[in-house]
C-alpha cells in the first residue's frame, strides 16, 4: 500500500501536497502537529482497494466490499446478524474508505450499546409501550434510543457533502423506548457558586453601607455640635490647624459635657499630647546607639539628618565611636555630600553597592557605637522600596523614617504606609521651619503609632538638631497664625462634612 507523509507549516499546505500526489482519490489517514509542522499522512484510494482485495478471505458472512449503502443495510439486519465479529470481517470492514470507516465504527458502537442496554433491563420488567410493537427474540439486541442523526465531517479532497448518519440507515426507523425515571434523587438542593458579578455586587453593597452610616454619623456629630457651640469651636480649630476630620470627631466625642471653653482646650491639649509617642530625654537616636538607617522620600533632608546625627555622637563621645555608611548610588554626587560631612567630623564615609557589601561593612564597624546608614531617595510610589527594604532587612539594623513635616496629610500616609510604618523603630521629623501646619504630620504619628525620635528645624550641622518634646509640638500645631484659603469658616462646617448638592461653584470667569 502506496502511505506518504506530507509536512508543511500549515495544515492547508500539508493537504495540498497530498491532492498534488495522489489527486482527487487521495484519503487522509492521519494528521498532527510536529516540531517540524504540520504532519499529514495519506493514501491513494485505489491502495486502500488493492488491501481489500489481498485480505485472507476467511469472514463468518461473507459480503461485498465495504460502503455507506451496504453498512445501512447490516444495520437494518443486524438482528440475524450474531453478535461477535470475526478478526477476518474486521481485516475486512479496514479495507474502506474514511467514509465507509466512519461508518462502521458508529456501528460497532451502537451495537455494543443495545448489548449493555438488554444486559441491564430486569428480566421480569415488562415492556413498555413503544410506537410500533416488535416481537423480538431474546437473543436479538434491544433497539437503542432515538438520537438526533449525527453529522459526520468527511476528511476526503473533492467530497463536498456530509455524511448524516440517521440519514444512511435505510427505510426502518430506529425503534426507541419511552424515558425512564432515574432510580435515585439527589437530596440535597444544586449548590450555586459565586460569581465575579455577585462578588463585585457585594464588595459595592458593602462600600454603600459604610458610606451611609458615615453619612449618618456625620449628620449626628453636626447636630450635636450645633447644640454644643465649645465642641463646635473645637472642631473648627483642629480642622484649620490640619488635623484630619476623623480623628478630630473621635477626639471630641469625648470632651467633657461639664467643661468651659477654657477647660475644654486644655483637655484637647492634654489628649493630643499624652497620644503623640515621642522618645524620652535621654534615648534619643545618638544615645541609644547601634545602626541606624534613614530612609525616606526624595528630598526630605536624610543625607543632613545622617550628619547631624554623626556631629551630635561626635560631639559626646568622640570620632572613633561613629561610623557612616551610604547606599546612595542613584544620586549624583550624593555619596561626595556624605563623604564631605565625614571629613569635617573625622569620620571615614563607606559605601556598599549591596547586600553583601553592606554586610561586610557592618562587621567592619561592628566596634561603633553608631553607625549611620545613609539611602537613596525613593517616592512613595517607586517600585524599588522593597528591594531597599529587603537589603535592610537585619535584626540589628533599626529602619528610620525621615518625613517632611510641611507635606499635605495625605502625602504623609502614603509614605507611612508605603515605607510599612509598622515595622519602624521611629520618625524624624525634618524641615520643621518651612511647615506651614504640623497638623497633619502630627495626626499621622498618632494615626499610625510610630514613635517621634528627633526634630530638624533647619539645614545647619548639627545647630538645627532637636530631641522631641509632645506639648511643645502640639502647642505649635494648634497656634497656627493667619488665614488660609483652605481654612473653613463656621458656617460651612456642614458643607465641609458632607458632600454639595449643587451642580456648578460660580468662580468668576470660569464656573465648574
Amino acid at each position: 500500500m502506496n502511505i506518504q507523509r506530507f509536512t508543511a507549516p500549515t495544515s492547508r499546505e500539508a493537504m495540498a501536497k497530498a491532492r498534488n500526489t495522489f489527486g482527487d482519490s487521495a484519503v487522509i489517514l492521519s494528521t498532527r502537529s510536529t516540531a517540524e509542522g504540520f504532519e499529514v499522512m495519506a493514501a491513494a484510494e485505489e491502495s486502500l482497494a488493492s488491501l481489500s482485495d489481498n485480505a485472507s478471505p476467511a469472514p463468518i458472512i461473507t459480503r461485498p466490499a465495504a460502503t455507506p449503502t451496504a453498512f445501512a443495510a447490516r444495520a437494518n439486519a443486524g438482528a440475524t446478524q450474531a453478535q461477535p465479529e470475526s478478526v477476518e470481517g474486521d481485516t475486512e470492514a479496514m479495507a474502506m474508505s474514511t467514509l465507509s470507516f466512519q461508518e462502521y465504527v458508529r456501528e460497532r458502537m451502537l451495537r455494543k450499546r443495545r448489548e449493555s442496554m438488554q444486559e441491564a433491563a430486569p428480566a421480569e420488567q415488562p415492556a413498555p409501550q413503544r410506537r410500533a410493537p416488535v416481537q423480538a427474540a431474546p437473543a436479538q439486541p434491544v433497539p437503542m434510543p432515538a438520537a438526533e442523526p449525527i453529522v459526520v465531517p468527511v476528511q476526503r479532497f473533492n467530497q463536498p457533502e456530509r455524511a448524516t448518519f440517521g440519514s444512511r440507515l435505510g427505510q426502518q426507523p430506529i425503534r426507541t423506548r419511552e424515558e425512564v425515571e432515574p432510580a435515585w434523587e439527589d437530596s440535597q438542593p444544586s449548590v450555586r457558586f459565586a460569581s465575579n458579578e455577585d462578588t463585585r455586587m457585594a464588595v459595592e453593597l458593602s462600600a454603600l453601607k459604610e458610606m451611609i452610616e458615615e453619612r449618618f454619623n456625620t449628620l449626628a456629630w453636626l447636630g450635636s455640635s450645633k447644640q454644643n457651640p465649645i465642641q463646635s469651636n473645637l472642631m473648627l480649630k483642629m480642622i484649620r490647624a490640619g488635623y484630619s476630620p476623623a480623628m478630630s470627631r473621635a477626639v471630641l466625642d469625648r470632651v467633657p459635657a461639664d467643661a468651659g471653653a477654657p477647660e475644654a482646650f486644655r483637655w484637647l491639649m492634654d489628649v493630643i499630647t499624652r497620644n503623640l509617642k515621642v522618645s524620652a530625654p535621654t534615648a534619643g537616636l545618638c544615645d541609644e546607639g547601634g545602626v541606624v538607617s534613614l530612609i525616606g522620600a526624595t528630598g526630605v533632608g536624610k543625607t543632613t539628618t545622617a550628619a547631624k546625627l554623626a556631629a551630635q555622637c561626635v560631639k559626646q563621645y568622640g570620632a572613633a565611636s561613629v561610623g557612616m555608611i551610604t547606599l546612595d548610588t542613584y544620586r549624583v554626587s550624593g555619596y561626595e555630600q556624605l563623604r564631605a560631612y565625614g571629613r569635617m567630623l573625622g569620620v571615614v564615609a563607606h559605601l556598599a553597592h549591596d547586600r553583601a557589601a553592606l554586610k561586610d561593612l557592618l562587621n567592619l564597624l561592628s566596634g561603633k557605637r553608631l553607625v549611620i546608614i545613609d539611602t537613596a531617595g525613593l517616592g512613595q510610589r517607586d517600585q524599588r522600596i522593597q528591594d531597599m527594604l529587603d537589603v535592610l532587612d537585619m535584626p540589628t539594623v533599626k529602619k528610620t523614617l525621615v518625613l517632611n513635616a510641611g507635606s499635605q496629610g495625605d502625602t504623609i500616609d502614603e509614605v507611612m504606609t508605603s515605607f510599612k510604618a509598622s515595622s519602624l523603630h521611629g520618625v524624624v521629623l525634618s524641615k520643621l521651619d518651612e511647615a506651614v501646619k504640623l497638623g497633619p504630620a502630627l495626626d499621622a504619628l498618632i494615626r499610625h503609632q510610630v514613635t517621634l525620635r528627633g526634630v530638624a528645624n533647619g539645614q545647619r550641622v548639627p545647630e538645627d538638631w532637636q530631641n522631641p518634646d509632645a506639648s511643645a509640638l502640639v502647642r505649635m500645631s494648634m497656634g497656627t497664625a493667619g488665614k488660609s484659603a483652605y481654612d473653613p469658616v463656621a458656617t460651612d462646617m456642614g458643607f465641609y462634612f458632607a458632600p454639595t448638592n449643587a451642580r456648578g461653584v460660580n468662580l468668576g470667569a470660569s464656573h465648574v
